[in-house]
């Protein structure tokens, strides 16, 4: 009979789901370069995530994903690439100057958007793009060829782009201490499918077929759709992986969406 009542009380609360939902569909891109953006050029992704694992040793995940990139265009173009200040983003390592704020690796893959698309709204969608990608995809995968650490590691999404609940969840699930080498070779490694990640997706913009919003998050969408600035709530803002800080309880599965439908309007 209870069972009964509470699928019965699920389905009611299905019925008064908010009028708002984000658009989960991927889109394909528009873009055409400014003059205030530096030029891109193709480059390997697979060159590039070995590139980073080689300069990881010189300034950690952010300067790794950044240099990665820049020193292959310096290499092919010389200047302004050349003169590019790399070790400036040594500031990004272990969630910046170790605070474990967000992933170097990603900071990196920021930087290089920011560097290369000057569009805000094409930016700001290849941003999200990214650490949603990086929020579901099991990593590391990247095996190097001169390992420094010679592991088999596991491969864990950890739904989250802030580097001490990424390393936190990952060590956990590893069962590895957070300072071990095995950790350690891990942030190397992700920040190799990092840099790989983003020279695929600036390969894909400067050959015209960037897909956006392949990697939509539909449980933070539903959030956004009370909480966010389009919803009555107004409370919340953000797009990242809401699980990695909080927990939805019994109750609110059941009565969030009745409790949305009678809310005033904001």
């Amino acid at each position: 009979m209870l069972a009964g009542g509470g699928v019965g009380l699920f389905a009611l609360s299905r019925l008064f789901k908010p009028d708002y939902q984000t658009n989960n569909d991927p889109f394909k891109l528009e873009y055409k370069q400014a003059g205030d953006s530096w030029d891109y050029d193709i480059l390997d992704p697979k060159i590039t995530a070995e590139i980073a694992y080689e300069q990881y040793s010189n300034g950690s995940c952010m300067y790794a994903v950044v240099g990665s990139v820049v020193m292959q265009l310096a290499e092919k173009y010389g200047e302004p690439y050349k003169s590019f200040p790399y070790h400036l983003f040594r500031y990004g390592q272990a969630g910046i100057g170790g605070y474990g704020s967000v992933c170097g690796a990603l900071n990196g893959a920021a930087a290089l958007l920011g560097l290369f698309v000057s569009e805000r709204s094409v930016r700001d969608r290849m941003i999200t793009d990214i650490f949603q990608w990086y929020e579901q995809t099991p990593m590391p995968q990247y095996i190097p060829k001169k390992p420094a650490h010679d592991f088999i590691l596991p491969a864990f999404a950890t739904e989250s782009v802030l580097c001490h609940v990424s390393n936190t969840s990952w060590s956990k699930m590893a069962g590895v201490k957070v300072d071990s080498n095995e950790r350690k070779e891990r942030c190397r490694r992700l920040s190799c499918d990092v840099a790989e990640k983003v020279v695929m997706a600036l390969n894909d913009l400067k050959a015209n077929r960037y897909v956006g919003n392949k990697y939509a998050n539909e449980s933070v969408n539903s959030c956004v759709a009370c909480h966010g600035s389009s919803g009555k709530l107004d409370n919340s803002f953000g797009k990242m992986d809401c699980k990695s800080c909080h927990t939805e309880s019994v109750g609110h599965r059941a009565f969030s969406n009745i409790h949305y439908k009678l809310t005033g309007d904001k």
